[in-house]
């Protein structure tokens, strides 16, 4: 379309100048005659409509106001449905924030953009693009695959040559076994090009020796971190009164406030929670009748849990951490006697083996990791609460004893941050504690912290951005919801919004998320 302008005032050094009347081509009409009302009047009604031909026209006569308001305007329509193509339009027209914001939203979006119709029609740089960027937020990588395999089908005699092109940059050194043998390996594109099938075995070669995990990294090994991932803390669980949870909650530290999630497939006190890469796992625990031996998984990405492998031995009062892609459970109790075995998973396996059993036996004890290796702290033996303590080292499979801590604590929280390893409240036989203390690794030896406002014993305690937070428990009379965060800096406890439930033998621990309650909202809004 050609609009004629005349009587425009041009400067002297443009070879309109001299003319009485200007040719504007591509400039739509409706364009030019809302920006001309607005010349006048000083409003403008932006619309679905019409903001694709206002922001060229506002760019062409340089009415900078109108650009930024179409802009702004095309940021709030930002879905996954239309993201690709926002980003597109920003591109030709240089709307560089417009570009860089539907970009991000693409990549934390990912899994729901895949499934559109813009993805299947990107070219493949663009897909390339995409792909290859280490801030994708999804669940897995298997979501990678079935992303690049269904956007070369869509086209295949076009895009087969774009194959191992894309696969470079799926990490499959991180799918989960089964879906890399029943999937990847039997896919015939992957099959029938060499650049894939070699791949393909480094990914098994990735899989056959987790011990050996840390000498064959690439960037294809590296977990992907999303943009703008916030930590959220998860209380999992628990029981009160005679009650035994199987409901669950968030709280997100930035707005002091809890929202409650989808519930586990069992009722669970007494368990082991860990988070690992983008998922949340729960082990074994009590159900109010028997010691478990299942466990669960947790997406933050869908607000659903799954189940996965049972460990090989039921444990209640187990101690769960996570360490270099493995999960290590240790101790605990299985119903007739306590434990001093230890357990490890591999998620990319789906596969629980032995390893080198603790010292002591310990019921009720907490183990978290500090400079790469594993401590196991307190608990009960049976016979005694124990104030000892011991570190198992992974690269030579063995546990070794360390400093005794100056409490007998069983049923303590313990959590690791900035070098240190804090153990806070427990019951020393006697009564529930609110004191608590911490290991300097580097000088090998515990120190006092200021107590907590509240006695807790069966709690957890979690490292978030600098502080240590205390959440539920029991104060040797009744089950809590009240929450506590401690300041390293300033050593002091101050108190936060408490939990929707009260939840003694609760489990938690912490997760990045990208606006995990707009996903909540949604899962609830469709179920």
């Amino acid at each position: 379309m050609c609009i004629i302008i005349s009587g425009l005032d041009v400067p002297g050094d443009m070879k309109e100048h001299a003319l009485s009347e200007i040719e504007i081509h591509d400039m739509d009409p409706t364009a030019v005659n809302l920006l001309l009302d607005y010349a006048y009047t000083g409003q403008i009604v932006i619309t679905p409509d019409n903001v694709q031909v206002l922001l060229p026209a506002s760019s062409v006569l340089q009415m900078q106001e109108v650009r930024e308001a179409c802009c702004r305007f095309l940021l709030r329509q930002l879905h996954p449905t239309n993201c690709l193509g926002i980003r597109s339009f920003a591109d030709t027209h240089s709307c560089k924030e417009l570009h860089l914001k539907s970009h991000v939203f693409a990549l934390q979006n990912f899994q729901q953009v895949v499934g559109t119709e813009e993805f299947l029609l990107l070219p493949f740089q663009e897909v390339k693009e995409l792909v290859s960027n280490s801030q994708l937020n999804i669940s897995s990588e298997e979501d990678v695959f079935t992303a690049v395999l269904n956007w070369v089908k869509h086209d295949l005699a076009e895009r087969s040559q774009y194959i191992s092109k894309l696969m470079v940059h799926v990490r499959l050194p991180l799918v989960n076994r089964e879906f890399l043998m029943t999937r990847v390996d039997n896919e015939r594109l992957i099959r029938e090009n060499s650049e894939c099938r070699e791949l393909l075995l480094e990914a098994m070669r990735y899989h056959l020796v987790p011990e050996r995990r840390c000498a064959l990294t690439t960037t294809r090994t590296m977990d992907r971190k999303p943009k703008g991932a916030d930590p959220y803390l998860f209380a999992i669980g628990g029981g009160s009164l005679f009650a035994i949870h199987a409901e669950c909650e968030v709280y997100n530290p930035r707005t002091d406030s809890w929202n409650v999630i989808a519930p586990m497939h069992w009722r669970r006190s007494r368990s082991g929670v860990t988070g690992l890469r983008r998922l949340l796992y729960v082990v074994g625990g009590y159900d109010g009748a028997s010691d478990l031996a299942t466990a669960e998984c947790y997406n933050p990405l869908s607000n659903s849990w799954f189940p996965i492998t049972p460990m090989g031995t039921k444990r209640s009062c187990l101690g769960i951490c996570s360490f270099d892609g493995l999960i290590y459970v240790c101790g605990g109790y299985d119903g007739a006697s306590c434990l001093s075995s230890m357990e490890r998973f591999d998620p990319l396996t789906g596969i629980w083996c032995s390893c080198p059993a603790m010292n002591t036996r310990r019921r009720y004890c907490r183990i978290a990791v500090v400079e790469n290796c594993v401590y196991a702290l307190g608990g009960f033996d049976s016979t005694n609460y124990q104030a000892s303590v011991e570190r198992f080292d992974p690269r030579e499979g063995s546990w070794s004893p360390v400093p005794s801590m100056s409490s007998r604590r069983s049923s303590c929280g313990v959590a690791a941050l900035d070098g240190h390893l804090y153990c806070i409240g427990g019951n020393d036989g006697t009564m529930c504690m609110s004191s608590g203390e911490r290991f300097n690794v580097r000088r090998n030896a515990w120190e006092p912290i200021t107590s907590m406002h509240n006695r807790r014993s069966t709690h957890e305690v979690v490292s978030i951005g600098g502080h240590i937070y205390a959440i539920g428990g029991n104060d040797g009379s009744s089950s809590l919801n009240s929450v506590e965060q401690y300041d390293p800096k300033t050593n002091k406890w101050i108190v936060v919004s408490s939990m929707v439930t009260r939840r003694s033998s609760v489990g938690a621990a912490v997760l990045e998320c990208i606006n995990l309650e707009h996903v909540l909202h949604h899962t609830r809004s469709i179920s």
